[in-house]
């Protein structure tokens, strides 16, 4: 018989994910969260705990002691430089920062199966719950499988679960192939020189060039039906000078969110915004630099880990299909995926839930033995009990 949360494990979870969700931190500061992590897996006696995985990651291994595959579940640590707006006694106590996209549940989901595995140990091989930094920037998943520490728990599966608000209740998504774009972030700055504003031809202005590259990077990509032809650029910020009138301007930035549906696409038309930054840049004497920030894979559900993950949804009686898929957001999971057999399933809070990253959004509780539920089924269909 699979083991269950019990109404103490509900009661408990709810308490630890509120009190997260209390005290968010973003990317890369998630230094108390991953104490706080470390705390609850102590308590579970794992074979093994690591610390400081890429960062501030944290990764617990449950290992049977017979060969067999390593199974990873990742969750991610992370909160949003949002202000929350609720009234919940548990709303984040954290000035500009906030738990709006759910990590805090999918931590808590993560520990509830944490107890499970505990209790009634998988037969072969191991499990391997990963708790990751820096998801919302891109920058995680790549650190910690960079790091040297990774290779002792690299995965032969890995899987994931996001909440995604629009879908009901209980409902996942998932499908073989794209679940999530890749993206990059790319800031543009171009210097020139400064001179009084009733003599610009006295300085070099970076106006004309900035407002030539943001028509110029649209064209890259107008976004479109999600095909291998989908190319997107967002001009998200652009500043030339200062806020006054008497000063010609001297420097200019523009940030553009370039996104495609596979890594090559991106780096492609990556390559063609610097060149044309580059031409602007020679066009008018100004000097340009390049800097990447948000920088995310492209998330590629493999076969094998979907056909895994529906038949344990099947037996757990869970609606799913591949609606809604692929999504243009971008998820840094798929870096798992490039080492594992990886997959990515959307779990829905409710149709008329808040949207993630909104001030308003806060994970319901209601899904934590739901998480649980399937990673653990997931386990136990890969490595018995």
């Amino acid at each position: 018989m699979t083991p269950q949360l019990t109404n103490t494990d509900l009661v408990e979870l709810t308490a630890f994910r509120r009190l997260l969700h209390q005290f968010p931190e973003v990317s890369g500061d998630e230094v108390e969260t991953a104490k706080r992590i470390t705390t609850e897996l102590e308590r579970l006696a794992p074979g093994r705990i690591l610390t400081g995985l890429g960062g501030h990651g944290v990764a617990a291994v449950f290992d049977s002691g017979v060969a067999g595959p390593t199974l990873l579940f990742r969750a991610e640590l992370d909160g949003l430089p949002i202000q929350e707006i609720n009234d919940q006694d548990w709303v984040s106590q954290i000035a500009g920062k906030g738990h709006l996209c759910g990590h805090d549940g999918h931590m808590t989901m993560l520990l509830a199966l944490g107890r499970l595995i505990a209790r009634r140990p998988v037969a072969t091989g191991r499990v391997v719950l990963m708790f990751q930094p820096a998801e919302e920037d891109g920058s995680g998943a790549r650190a910690v499988v960079a790091d040297p520490a990774f290779d002792a728990i690299k995965p032969d599966w890995a899987f994931a679960i996001h909440n995604e608000p629009g879908r009901p209740f209980g409902f996942v998504a998932l499908r073989a192939g794209l679940m999530n774009c890749a993206s990059q972030g790319l800031a543009i700055t171009l210097q020139g020189k400064t001179a009084h504003a009733a003599d610009p031809q006295d300085g070099v202005s970076p106006a004309l060039a900035v407002a030539g590259l943001i028509p110029a990077l649209n064209a890259l990509g107008q976004g479109g039906a999600l095909d291998d032809r989908f190319r997107l650029v967002t001009i998200t910020h652009v500043t030339i000078g200062e806020p006054c009138f008497g000063i010609a301007p001297a420097d200019g930035l523009i940030h553009a969110t370039l996104r495609a549906t596979d890594d090559s696409a991106l780096a492609d038309m990556a390559a063609q915004a610097r060149a044309l930054a580059q031409g602007a840049a020679d066009q008018f004497g100004l000097k340009v630099d390049f800097a990447v920030c948000d920088d995310f894979a492209a998330s590629i559900n493999h076969p094998a880990a979907v056909e895994v993950a529906t038949a344990a949804l099947d037996a757990l009686g869970m609606d799913h299909g591949p609606e809604g898929l692929p999504m243009r957001a971008s998820e840094d999971f798929g870096v798992f995926g490039w080492g594992a057999k990886a997959a990515m399933l959307c779990v829905g809070p409710g149709v008329d839930y808040a949207a993630l990253h909104n001030p308003d959004y806060d994970f319901p509780d209601d899904m934590i033995p739901v998480g649980a539920a399937i990673f653990d089924r997931i386990a136990r269909d890969l490595l018995g009990s």
